[in-house]
């Protein structure tokens, strides 16, 4: 199980980041220890405005210093911008702080500001990260606002062959766990602010349709909101694509003001030649919020959390869950807090005792 949220970096000061970070740090009480969350992987733009090594402290190192397990970061566009006034090369602070020389050891980078948490060995913008049940594809979508970019005549196609071996490595080996694809700019979203990125998505695509490989779901941020969709393949499966850019900065209202509040579900996209039928499934434009991820052998399960929630909340806003091994919507597997096993010894009793003038029930018998 791990936390997935984007957008958390908040330039009006730490309240609406902390309601995130609160929030999630109290997924690490819990009745189960199956259910602590083992791992936070935030969806881009760590810090605004550009990315600017003095605002880590304030807007990452500060907000995240009660969170008890390690952080990984996919990089945003504003992670990689770079102020017109400052002397600096972009990614090179995220780059400090999440993809340190493990050679070196774990260190401590000035931005942490004496807090212990140590920097991020994250192997380069774009890497692969194995957790027990899943294996995620982590990309960089670069600087634009719109849309996303992983490869063109200017970056080259270095990410496309990333997802090349990727794929390839995972038929290699027979990999039977979740596939997940995580990059900051979203294949799909709703609203005025951001839109689709068509080309990067229809690239991914082609990479994923060579290999006959697809990812079980796809997360994104960037948006400023929560959005969830679901991909109809013409294979009969299903692939969820979830938008989650609430982390802390700025929420976004899907329409300007004055609009009318948009009903889900609605056809995002009909069935083309060329392309997925898709659905718009459900949405959150009015608080920040996070994912909670639970992965087992059978199903993958995303569930959303809003952080106007109480922190003693547990019970997810939306979910989607997906069968690992038929790549369809299932019912989610829940967990047995040994209820059903007393249900049964009642029924197992009042089969061998039945009512009659013979066989009173007392209050106990009948589970009172």
């Amino acid at each position: 199980m791990f936390h997935a949220t984007g957008d958390c970096g908040s330039t009006r000061g730490p309240t609406t980041q902390n309601e995130v970070t609160d929030k999630m740090i109290g997924d690490f009480t819990e009745a189960a220890p199956a259910e602590v969350p083992q791992f936070a992987l935030l969806l881009g733009d760590v810090v605004y405005n550009f990315g600017e090594t003095e605002y880590y402290y304030d807007q990452f190192y500060e907000p995240y210093r009660n969170y008890p397990a390690p952080v990984l970061a996919a990089a945003g566009n504003h992670d990689g911008m770079v102020s017109p006034l400052a002397h600096a090369t972009s990614l090179a602070a995220y780059l400090r702080n999440f993809c340190a020389d493990p050679a070196g050891g774990y260190t401590i980078t000035p931005e942490a500001g004496g807090l212990s948490r140590t920097a991020q060995i994250q192997p380069g913008v774009f890497f692969t990260f194995d957790a027990p049940f899943v294996r995620i594809l982590v990309f960089y979508s670069n600087t634009l606002e719109d849309p996303g970019v992983i490869a063109d005549s200017n970056i080259g196609k270095a990410q496309i062959d990333y997802l090349t071996a990727a794929l390839a490595r995972v038929k290699q080996e027979g990999f039977a766990g979740a596939l997940l694809f995580v990059h900051h700019h979203p294949p799909y979203a709703v609203g005025g602010q951001h839109a689709s990125s068509v080309q990067m998505r229809a690239q991914m695509d082609a990479v994923c349709a060579k290999a006959g490989i697809w990812p079980h779901a796809v997360l994104a941020g960037h948006v400023h909101n929560y959005q969830r969709f679901t991909r109809h393949r013409s294979d009969g499966t299903d692939i969820p694509y979830v938008n989650c850019g609430n982390g802390g900065h700025n929420v976004q209202k899907l329409q300007p003001a004055g609009g009318m509040t948009l009903r889900t579900p609605q056809v995002f996209q009909a069935k083309t030649a060329t392309d997925d039928a898709v659905t718009f499934e459900n949405y959150d434009d009015m608080n920040y919020g996070y994912l909670r991820v639970i992965v087992t052998a059978a199903q993958l399960r995303i569930e959303y959390h809003p952080a106007s929630d109480s922190v003693a909340v547990k019970t997810p806003d939306d979910s989607i869950t997906i069968d690992v091994k038929s790549r369809r919507q299932t019912i989610y597997s829940a967990k047995d807090l040994g209820l059903p096993a007393r249900a049964q010894e009642i029924r197992d009793l009042h089969k061998s005792n039945p009512p009659g003038p013979a066989n009173p029930r007392t209050k106990r018998d009948r589970g009172g």
